[in-house]
């Protein structure tokens, strides 16, 4: 990592320039080669960096506000806001306020706001660690925000959001033997089963991780296959599969899975997964809509706002802004019956969406239990989880604020539905 930490945080300022800016996602930036040239451990530093301003971005504004009359262009505005962060995490306050002047200087037409950035971060060295700490956790956006008080109540809603901003530990799904995997890596097993590992570093770098003993999924994610419950030897269908924890996890139980997804570049990814873990699938890259033939189950992960990952994509509640919702709702519903289409009569399908928001879950089966005469709802109690996350309908409700003390979890809605014989 270069000696000032300049090359890692202006990329950050980039990130948030343009995600806030231009609302572009980190995994689109990411994947488009926006940290390519910096070494490995300055491209983790930028992410990092991004993500936690993101985090911190209501307690950041609030603090700068008391030194600022008006605020000046986003990517001077984002330089205070990374440096703002860094000084109320305990960043050491000369080597952060000399950073930040010295990439404000450098650009060409902003350069002349150095003597802006100087004087407030040096007032944020000074009183922002303590202001910072006596701020609430940070609110998600209004457009976002208003929708899931409606749904889950105030009390649940302060609870996400300071799940929100802890952030998320990384979580495993063992090949075989969990209780292995948590020996090796210095983690714990959940209640259900997954591995959670606290400050975890470099990802490929972890015990087990060449030798394909386990792979990344969090606790929440890895539930829709333990409720599918694939037997050895099922023909099973997995809908929108990338980037494969789910075809993962069902190989291993024995089944015979078609992993379809329609991104040939997440595909690529499947199939790393699968060699690194020496599982078996065949792969199809397909619209979901396409896709043909006759299957035991299916387990569609279907697209969706993704508003239950907020804790690990910091970035979600601000490129966005809940305009394409009504286009993702109108399409898991026809993904859910054409996959329906594909299931055998007494066979069984999970669908799954990692949202929020009830009209991706509970509304989506209410209303396709009431097209399909021959469909019924009846997920099992999983291990590990709580009577009162089963809803009405007869899905499975997890929510940031479970497991709270552990860590948490994503945000997920999952529904086992039965095709009668």
């Amino acid at each position: 990592m270069s000696d000032t930490g300049l090359p890692a945080r202006r990329s950050a300022v980039y990130l948030l320039d343009q995600i806030l800016g231009e609302g572009r996602l980190m995994s689109e930036l990411l994947g488009a080669g926006a940290l390519d040239r910096l070494a490995p451990e300055d491209r983790a530093r930028a992410a990092r960096l991004a993500m936690d301003t993101l985090r911190g971005l209501e307690r950041a504004d609030r603090i700068l506000q008391k030194h600022l009359s008006k605020y000046p262009p986003l990517t001077v505005r984002n330089a205070l806001r990374v440096g703002t962060v860094e000084l109320c995490q305990g960043g050491a306050g000369h080597g952060v306020v000399n950073a930040m002047v010295e990439l404000v200087s450098r650009h060409n037409r902003l350069g002349h706001l150095k003597g802006l950035t100087n004087a407030v971060l040096r007032k944020v060295a000074t009183d922002g660690p303590a202001a910072w700490e006596a701020l609430r956790p940070p609110r998600l956006p209004k457009w976002l925000r208003g929708p899931l008080a409606e749904a889950w109540g105030n009390d649940a809603m302060a609870a996400m959001e300071a799940a929100h901003f802890a952030g998320a530990p990384l979580d495993l799904t063992a090949r075989s033997d969990a209780g292995a995997v948590a020996r090796a890596t210095g983690g714990t097993v959940l209640p259900t089963g997954s591995v959670r590992v606290v400050d975890a570093g470099q990802v490929s770098a972890m015990p087990g991780f060449e030798a394909g003993d386990w792979w990344v999924q969090d606790a929440a994610a890895a539930m829709p296959v333990q409720i599918l419950a694939p037997q050895p030897g099922e023909d099973i269908l997995d809908l929108c599969a990338a980037p494969g924890g789910k075809t993962m996890q069902m190989a291993a139980a024995g089944a015979k899975v078609t992993a379809v997804d329609d991104s040939p570049a997440r595909m690529e990814r499947v199939r790393e997964n699968l060699t690194r873990t020496k599982l078996q699938a065949s792969l199809v890259t397909s619209d979901v809509r396409q896709v043909t033939g006759r299957f035991d189950a299916i387990l569609l992960d279907a697209p969706c706002s993704a508003t239950g990952t907020i804790r690990r994509h910091a970035d979600l509640p601000h490129a966005k802004d809940g305009s394409e919702f009504g286009d993702l709702i109108a399409l898991q519903e026809e993904f859910l019956d054409h996959a329906w289409s594909l299931l055998k009569p007494g066979g069984r399908m999970v669908f799954c969406t990692c949202s929020l928001l009830p009209d991706e879950g509970e509304v989506q089966i209410d209303e396709a239990l009431a097209r399909h005469a021959d469909m019924t709802a009846s997920t099992p109690h999983l291990p590990g989880t709580e009577p009162g996350w089963y809803t009405e309908e007869g899905g499975l409700r997890l929510r940031p604020d479970y497991w709270a003390e552990q860590g948490g979890m994503d945000g997920f809605y999952i529904a086992l539905l039965h095709k009668s014989a």
